[in-house]
């Protein structure tokens, strides 16, 4: 197969891991609402980061490692963990009214909290099956695309990655062209579902993480 077709195809596969409703498209909607459009690529940096190290990573043979059930469950154990603090955190300081449009529009609640570039990344290890997916989808792609050198590795890289981009951007300007319509009762609430969803996310992937251990 020609090498443009194939990262074509590889970016039409990515928008499936991209467009899913997970823990990176949450950050993206709940700090787009707060920091403005800007939030959504410092996120994606965070991501992509990461891919570029998984990337790598795998290369080198992680993969395997992914792969055990030990491993995997270990995995879903902590990031179910981390995302139930995340979503608890978020939605006790939308309830109790700690956060607020317009702290947000003079930068104060851009300055509170974990940098999105660092949320971005934290976000995405949480995420057991962006683990996973990386172990079996990705590592199965990288094999075809490593028979074309080395610019059949950047073709890979770029061409997964640009469908977070452009996904992740898309989701940032919408949230983002919508805020100042957004009273500080409908952003409060936002933040509550983003992390009620992140909660049932967390129970989710425990319970996974549990399966695997249990073999």
């Amino acid at each position: 197969m020609d090498l443009l077709v194939l990262t074509v195809s590889w970016w039409l596969v990515g928008f499936s891991g991209a467009m899913m409703p997970g823990p990176v498209m949450t950050l993206v909607i709940t700090e787009s609402a707060r920091r403005g459009f800007i939030a959504g690529p410092l996120v994606t940096i965070g991501h992509v980061l990461l891919e570029l190290a998984m990337v790598i990573a795998l290369i080198f043979g992680l993969d395997n490692l992914l792969k055990q059930d030990t491993v995997a469950g270990a995995i879903g154990l902590i990031g179910g963990v981390f995302l139930l603090w995340m979503g608890y955190t978020i939605a006790k300081s939308a309830w109790r009214g700690q956060v607020s449009l317009n702290l947000a529009q003079r930068g104060e609640g851009a300055r509170a909290g974990t940098h999105p570039i660092i949320a971005g990344v934290l976000m995405s290890i949480s995420n057991p099956y962006w683990l996973l997916w990386w172990a079996t989808v990705g590592s199965a792609s990288l094999i075809t695309f490593r028979a074309f050198g080395l610019p059949g590795l950047i073709a890979f890289y770029f061409g997964h990655t640009l469908a977070d981009w452009v996904w992740n951007l898309f989701v940032a300007f919408v949230v983002a062209s919508g805020r100042r319509a957004l009273s500080d009762r409908v952003y409060r609430g936002i933040l509550i579902a983003c992390g009620l969803f992140l909660i049932a996310l967390s129970v989710y992937f425990v319970n996974s993480g549990i399966h695997f251990l249990r073999g």
